[in-house]
C-alpha cells in the first residue's frame, strides 16, 4: 500500500481535529477519516471523509480499525475525553496499529488568578457558596452534578442543550467558541456572576474566560484533566501531522 493510500482514523470533535485533517489532506497527502461522536447536531465537518457515531466501545473500533484497514489512529478528541482516548488506546493495541495523541496544553494559574483545583463535577458542585451567581462552562453531559444546588444561581453555556431539562434555577445559553475577552467580560458583568466553574480545557478559543474572571478577581473552580493512555503525544495539529507522516512513512507500528 503506498504512503498516500494508507488511511488515517482521526478520533476528532475539535478544531484541532479539523486542523489535522486538513493538514493530512493538503499538505501530506494522506487520506483521513474523521470520526465524530455525533452528539452536535450540526457539526463542521472536517476535509477528508468523515463519518459520525460510537463504535461500540474497545472491542467495535478495534473490529472497524480491521474492516477499514486502517494504518493508524490519531487521536485528537477534548482533553476530558478519556474513556474515548482509553477505548482507542485499547483497541490500536487489539488491531496493532499506531497510536498517537494531541495532547493540548493545559492552562496554567497565572498572577491574580483564583483557582481552587477540583477533580470531578460532584467536588465543584459541592464547593458552590450559597446563593452564589455561577457560571458553568463544563459543557452539557456533566451538568446534572449542579441540579440539586438549588440554593445557586447559574447560567450554563454549551453548544447543544442538555438531554435532561434543567431546574427553574439554571440558565442555559447557547454558544459556540470562539469568545472575546471583551464579550465574556461583558456577560459576566450583566448577569452579576461571582464564580466562574470550567474543565481544564486549555486552547485559545475559550480561554477569554478565565482573563475576564481574573480582571473582575473572579473565583475559578477548575475541574483537573483525567489522566489518559502513555503515548506518543504532539501539542498542535502540526506537531502531530509531523508525528503520523513519519510514522507512517516507516511503517512503524508502535
Amino acid at each position: 500500500m503506498a504512503t498516500r493510500d494508507k488511511k488515517i482514523l482521526i478520533l476528532g470533535g475539535t478544531g484541532e481535529a479539523r486542523a489535522l485533517a486538513s493538514l493530512l489532506v493538503k499538505e501530506a497527502g494522506l487520506a483521513p477519516i474523521t470520526s465524530l461522536a455525533g452528539r452536535t447536531s450540526a457539526p463542521e465537518t472536517p476535509a477528508g471523509s468523515w463519518r459520525s457515531g460510537g463504535f461500540g466501545g474497545a472491542e467495535g473500533l478495534a473490529a472497524y480499525l480491521q474492516g477499514e484497514t486502517i494504518a493508524l489512529v490519531a487521536d485528537a478528541t477534548h482533553p476530558f475525553a478519556a474513556a474515548m482516548s482509553a477505548n482507542a488506546a485499547e483497541a490500536c493495541r487489539k488491531a496493532g496499529i499506531g497510536y498517537v495523541r494531541l495532547e493540548r496544553p493545559a492552562w496554567e494559574r497565572g498572577p491574580g488568578d483564583r483557582w481552587q483545583d477540583l477533580a470531578n463535577v460532584t467536588e465543584a458542585a459541592a464547593a458552590l457558596p450559597r446563593s452564589a451567581r455561577v457560571f458553568l462552562a463544563i459543557g452539557s453531559r456533566d451538568i446534572t452534578a449542579f441540579f440539586a444546588r438549588n440554593d445557586t444561581r447559574v447560567l450554563a453555556r454549551m453548544i447543544e442543550p442538555p438531554k435532561a431539562a434543567p431546574p427553574p434555577h439554571i440558565d442555559i445559553l447557547l454558544a459556540r467558541p470562539p469568545f472575546t475577552l471583551q464579550a465574556e467580560y461583558a456577560l459576566f458583568k450583566e448577569r452579576v456572576i461571582e464564580v466562574l466553574v470550567c474543565k481544564n480545557s486549555g486552547g485559545e478559543a475559550t480561554r477569554a474566560k478565565l482573563d475576564a474572571a481574573r480582571e473582575m478577581n473572579l473565583p475559578v473552580i477548575m475541574l483537573k484533566r483525567p489522566a489518559k493512555p502513555d503515548a506518543p503525544c504532539a501539542a498542535t495539529p502540526e506537531g502531530l501531522r509531523d508525528l503520523v507522516v513519519a510514522l507512517v512513512r516507516a511503517g512503524k507500528v508502535l
